[in-house]
């Protein structure tokens, strides 16, 4: 073999295994929160950086996905931000079952996780700065369990669906009713996907009035509550399921109407699926951060 072909074959060697190595260590590690026994399955992208870190508790959709949300994990942190995402109880692989309420009680064993002494030593966490972020129905989630925390101070909601309007216009708008009724009588014959408890379909959740019971599944109504936070809207010109017009515009302008001073809109040409934008919506995150 010539000499210019072993060095070659050694440099391309090398790489290959820099590369494996680079790419491993970018993968998320598998985590598990325990919500008072019901054990939800997650993933932690962990920045590779020296110090502690911010660190962004990231809501999937619904029913979501066992991986990243929107590829937003490891953009972040590969930027120097930790994320956590999980799967709903009654998700996937969550134990558990699946509704509004059970969703809320998630997120706030995501924060005991973050907070617990050996995960901040593990992972690197700074918790001086946690950011509560979701997209689509985690989005709605994320907003709404922001409300009711008040330590809670930075989030960030892509094409967030507010549950209020959805409820309401699914109550007057018959043929959008008989749509979700269908979506969702599939996804309950589906269970390896999804298990629903009482008022996880938008049917129980209407006959239940649950925004009447729980005001703050209702974004305009936690207006006042969000107001003083710092928080980013992010929103797709296609995007025809959280629309600008009739979702994250009238909640921006109630924002405004308020006389709040650290709410941000973003708005990027896609659809629902961000699927053309994907590194914009992370690069708009890590900005604002």
């Amino acid at each position: 073999m010539r000499p210019y072909s072993i060095f070659y074959n050694t440099v391309i060697c090398m790489l290959l295994v820099l590369t494996l190595a680079y790419s491993q260590k970018l993968s998320p590690l598998d985590i598990t929160l325990d919500r008072a026994g019901v054990q939800l399955k997650g993933k932690f992208y962990i920045t590779e950086k020296d110090g502690s870190y911010p660190t962004v508790i990231l809501l999937h959709g619904f029913p979501g996905g066992e991986g990243d949300v929107l590829g937003i994990g490891a953009k972040l942190s590969e930027a120097g931000i930790n994320v956590l995402t999980f799967n709903y109880s009654g998700t996937h692989h969550s134990e558990g079952e699946f509704n509004f309420d059970n969703s809320q009680k998630d997120i706030g064993t995501a924060f005991d996780f973050i907070f617990k002494s050996e995960n901040i030593i593990k992972f690197k966490i700074d918790t001086t700065h946690i950011i509560l972020g979701g997209y689509s129905f985690g989005g709605g989630m994320a907003l709404t369990y922001a409300a009711n925390h008040p330590e809670i101070n930075e989030v960030f909601s892509i094409a967030g669906n507010d549950h209020g309007a959805a409820i309401r216009e699914y109550k007057q708008n018959s043929q959008r009713q008989r749509m979700l009724d269908n979506i969702f009588d599939e996804l309950q014959s589906e269970p390896e996907i999804v298990r629903f408890g009482s008022g996880g379909t938008p049917k129980e959740l209407s006959e239940m009035n649950i925004i009447k019971s729980n005001p703050t599944y209702d974004l305009r109504y936690c207006v006042p509550l969000l107001a003083p936070k710092k928080i980013l809207l992010i929103a797709g010109w296609d995007d025809n399921n959280v629309s600008i017009e009739n979702i994250v515009l009238p909640l921006y302008r109630e924002f405004q109407k308020e006389n709040a001073q650290n709410v941000k809109i973003m708005a990027v040409q896609d659809d629902h699926s961000f699927k053309n934008s994907r590194e914009d919506l992370a690069q708009i995150i890590i900005d604002w951060l």
